[in-house]
């Protein structure tokens, strides 16, 4: 991306909001005239279904846009809401629209992003329907420090990983009694350390092997190597 594309992305308009853990950012069923940018802490999407238990659908890290798709598609069909104290920037959809339309280059960026969600939530879809649960708390572990090593959060051995193991439970369609043994199956086989919400990797090859984890889903232009 050129310094000019970069200037004119920095240009717009941007409304900052705090919000507590646990808010919704944007409600399913909302009509909404902004996108959101996530500057600081978790962001979820997540459905409440009949019974009233929570299906978290992905996990959005500072640098995320989680709801570009508002610029077509104007009523949301899920909760956009938050997992630890944030802080959110509103953007125009107006503004947006005439940035992409003026620069190929930034509606070619935003369109691959959307094109690496869906990519993110094929592999989720794949191991809510395929992987056993220790393979699917691995994996989730694998792919959240990549994430965090990618956007300089994360030495990628250890990151913050501000998430209840009852949250943890509502990503990965587990309860929380059975994601808490296979947790700590996990924890007793040396693979990770989890103390005060900072997890930390003992044994990479031991976890990428039990989660069966191939970072090429994330489309990272560069995934730096753990050791």
């Amino acid at each position: 991306m050129q310094s000019e594309e970069r200037d004119q992305l920095l240009r717009l308009p941007l409304i900052l909001k705090q919000f507590e853990s646990g808010h919704d950012i944007v409600s399913e069923g909302e009509r909404t005239k902004q996108c959101c940018l996530v500057a600081e802490g978790l962001v979820c999407r997540y459905k409440i279904v009949g019974d009233g238990q929570r299906q978290i659908l992905s996990l959005h890290l500072p640098g995320d846009i989680p709801d570009i798709h508002s610029l077509l598609i104007e009523q949301m069909d899920h909760n956009l809401g938050t997992l630890t104290p944030a802080i959110v920037g509103f953007i125009p959809h107006d503004a947006v629209r005439s940035l992409t339309r003026s620069y190929y280059r930034i509606a070619e960026a935003f369109w691959r992003e959307t094109l690496v969600e869906a990519a993110i939530y094929r592999e989720w879809m794949v191991g809510i329907g395929r992987r056993s649960a220790p393979s699917r708390i691995a994996h989730l572990f694998c792919e959240f420090i990549t994430k965090m090593t990618a956007i300089g959060l994360s030495d990628g051995k250890t990151c913050e990983l501000p998430l209840t193991q009852p949250e943890i439970a509502d990503a990965l369609g587990l309860s929380t009694v059975h994601m808490n043994k296979k947790l700590r199956e996990i924890r007793q086989a040396g693979l990770v350390r989890l103390r005060s919400n900072r997890l930390t990797i003992l044994d990479w090859a031991g976890l990428c092997k039990l989660a069966d984890f191939d970072p090429d889903y994330l489309h990272l232009r560069e995934v730096r190597s753990k050791k």
